[in-house]
Parts: structure tokens; C-alpha cells; sequence
């Protein structure tokens, strides 16, 4: 019997240990550039980040069900003050470029801009709460996504893959849709107007989110991340402050807390 011609059956053989070879060389490149420290690390961040919107969301809504408690301000106004209290002491203290008062001179209406759109889209974001609920706010929240790579395609001179705009495009179907049912399950029983108060409010506060997000990113590149917290834990408690006693906001310092339930900020 003639032995096997390298096109007879035993051909197939060296072609897929070659095809297993380079399935296992792309695998290794693609680990390598993976799990390098810096992706994990920020895959590690961003789970935290995720976990504190989450705990903030989930609290939120139990204080505006449970307690009727909506204080969508000083919850706000607390944050920034603590960012006031660490990093624009920082700045208070450093000297040269950096210093707090040569950057208010400079660039004082900017961050007066930036940090009014951070407060309105923390107050914003709160208050729905009030009206629609937990699930309906995380959905709609992604509709920065597409506001932020407007923003970003302009201000940042961003640039994105098809792929992209096809993703965009099914978050923005998935937010009228979202939309769309929080109505028709609000007319059932007849809180239809609220629901739709309360998604128009999230809309809005993830509008101003990306806003806030964009000048957040091009920051903390170009200049510094305590120059950005700094100057947001100034003018935001400057603005939470004012704003604070106009909403009524302040009321639960003075109430007991038996009357929590009927606290309205």
C-alpha cells in the first residue's frame, strides 16, 4: 500500500495545528495588552464608582418612598463641602499657576458655568425620584451617552467608529421606549403625569451630567484633578448653599425625626 500523499488525509493535521497555534498566539496578545495594571485598575475604579451611584440611587429612592423625605439639595450641598473642605484648601495653599486665587482670576465664570451644571444635574437626578421610579432614572440615565459624545466630538475633537452611532442609536430607541411604558403604566393608576415629570427631570439632569463630564475629562488632562474637585467643591457649595434655603432644602436639620414623613424639599 502507498503511504499517504501530504494532499491525502493526513494533510488536515499540520493546518489545524498551525490555525491552533495562531488562535493561541492571539490569545496571548490580546491578554497581554487585557489584563495589563492600568486596564485593571480602572475596570476595579469604575466597579466602585458603580457600586457608590448605585448605594446613593438605591437610598434615594427608599428616603422618597419610605419616608417621603426628598432633600435633593442638601444631599448635594453636603458632597461639596466636602470636596470644599480637602481640595480647594489644597488649592488655597499652593502657590504659583496653581494657586486658588490665580485660577479665579483667570477662569472664574468658567468654573461658575461647570459648577452650576453639576449642581442642577445632582439636584435634577434626585428629585425624579420623587415622581418616577429607581429603575426608570438608571435606564434613562444613559442618555448622556449620546449627549456626552456630541460634546465630545466638538469640544474634545473626538472621533467614533460606526459602531458607535449604531450603539447610540439603540440607547436612544431604549429611552423613548422607556418613556413610552413609564406612561402607559403611569395611566393605570393615574399617575401618568408624575412619571412623566419625573423622566423629563432625569433626561435633563443626564444632559447636564454629560455637560458637567466633558469639562471634567478635558480638566483633569490638561490641567489637574484637584484644580477640577477644587474649584466644582467651591462654586458647588456656593451654589447648593444659595440655592439650598430657596427649595427648602434646610428644613430636615430643624425637624424631628418622627416628622420625616412629612418633610417636602
Amino acid at each position: 500500500m502507498e503511504a499517504d500523499s501530504p494532499a491525502g488525509p493526513g494533510a488536515p493535521e499540520p493546518l489545524a495545528e498551525g490555525a491552533a497555534a495562531e488562535f493561541s498566539s492571539l490569545l496571548r496578545r490580546i491578554k497581554g495588552k487585557l489584563f495589563t495594571w492600568n486596564i485593571l485598575k480602572t475596570i476595579a475604579l469604575g466597579q466602585m464608582l458603580s457600586l457608590c451611584i448605585c448605594g446613593t440611587a438605591i437610598t434615594s429612592q427608599y428616603l422618597a418612598e419610605r419616608y417621603k423625605v426628598n432633600t435633593p439639595m442638601l444631599q448635594s450641598f453636603i458632597n461639596y463641602c466636602l470636596l470644599f473642605l480637602i481640595y480647594t484648601v489644597m488649592l488655597a495653599f499652593r502657590s504659583g499657576s496653581d494657586n486658588l486665587l490665580v485660577i479665579l482670576k483667570r477662569k472664574w465664570w468658567k468654573y461658575i458655568l461647570l459648577g452650576l451644571a453639576d449642581v442642577e444635574a445632582n439636584y435634577v437626578i434626585v428629585r425624579a425620584y420623587q415622581y418616577t421610579t429607581l429603575t426608570s432614572v438608571q435606564l434613562l440615565d444613559c442618555f448622556g451617552i449620546p449627549v456626552l459624545m456630541a460634546l465630545s466630538w466638538f469640544i474634545l475633537h473626538a472621533r467614533y467608529r460606526v459602531i458607535h452611532f449604531i450603539a447610540v442609536a439603540v440607547c436612544l430607541l431604549g429611552v423613548g421606549t422607556m418613556v413610552g411604558a413609564d406612561i402607559l403604566a403611569g395611566r393605570e393608576d393615574n399617575s401618568g403625569s408624575d412619571v412623566l415629570i419625573g423622566d423629563i427631570l432625569v433626561l435633563l439632569g443626564a444632559s447636564l451630567y454629560a455637560i458637567s463630564n466633558v469639562c471634567e475629562e478635558y480638566i483633569v488632562k490638561k490641567l489637574s484633578r484637584q484644580e477640577f474637585l477644587g474649584m466644582v467643591g467651591l462654586f458647588g457649595t456656593i451654589i447648593s448653599g444659595i440655592q439650598l434655603p430657596a427649595v427648602r432644602g434646610i428644613c430636615p436639620v430643624y425637624v424631628l425625626p418622627v416628622q420625616l414623613h412629612a418633610i417636602g424639599d
